[in-house]
């Protein structure tokens, strides 16, 4: 659905699976094999999987200036769970956050999430305002103020709704 290029860095790993769950059309890509293997998830791991990615939906549409779609467990109480490590490069002092365990997709969102509050890319993640999409996006903007996942989509039929209503 969108036209947009992916967030950028560890960033888009975040943005890939809130955009796992289409919500017009209800395909979900954490439903079949093929689409849990980016995230190396094995079948039993889908639930907190879903819960993780609501959540991340919901601060997505908070990051826009939307209320959240529905009720999710806080990201901050699912982000706590995941174990981080700090190595510190002994030569040059240069210091890198990466999940402690490298297949839990937890503590990879949550590495994600802290490289983007450091680089300060995280605010610009942001989830569509149109309730049918609240798909994930990264809004290179200069302002930091889009809307929409896509002009040509969302973000028409939005404009159109509003030129009809008038």
């Amino acid at each position: 659905m969108n036209d947009r290029a992916p967030a950028p860095g560890a960033l888009a790993l975040v943005q890939a699976l809130v955009n796992t769950l289409d919500i017009e059309s209800g395909a979900d890509l954490l439903d079949t094999a093929e689409g849990r293997k980016p995230f190396g998830l094995a079948a039993p791991d889908v639930p907190a999987a879903r819960e993780l990615r609501e959540s991340l939906r919901a601060v997505c549409l908070a990051h826009a200036g939307h209320p959240p779609h529905r009720d999710v467990t806080p990201l901050g109480r699912l982000l706590a769970r995941a174990p981080l490590v700090v190595s510190v490069d002994g030569h040059d002092g240069a210091a890198t956050l990466t999940a402690a365990e490298p297949a839990p997709l937890l503590s990879r969102v949550a590495a994600a999430i802290a490289q983007a509050l450091v680089d300060g890319t995280w605010p610009r993640l942001k989830a569509c305002e149109a309730p049918a999409c609240h798909w994930a996006y990264y809004d290179r903007s200069p302002a930091c103020r889009g809307r929409w996942c896509t002009m040509s989509v969302c973000g028409a039929r939005a404009k159109m709704r509003r030129y009809r209503a008038k």
